[in-house]
């Protein structure tokens, strides 16, 4: 198992976090995803390593966008 953490920029409510749940979770190889709101944090626990372009894609896909 892996794990990585993003930020993720523009999420203010509950439907934002639910949006980006819902398509990080489709990400191939991801196993979970906690979305705390307040903070911005986005932590993907992977079944082996997830390629984080394609968790920015997932974010990106939801309306959001992951902070450098």
């Amino acid at each position: 198992m892996t794990t990585s953490t993003y930020t993720v920029i523009g999420m203010t409510c509950d439907h934002c976090a639910m949006s980006v749940t819902e398509e990080v979770s489709e990400v191939a190889g991801v196993a979970d995803v906690q979305v705390a709101l307040e903070s911005g944090l986005v932590t993907v626990t992977g079944d082996g390593p997830v390629d984080p372009a394609d968790i920015r894609a997932a974010v990106e896909e939801a309306g959001y966008r992951i902070g450098d």
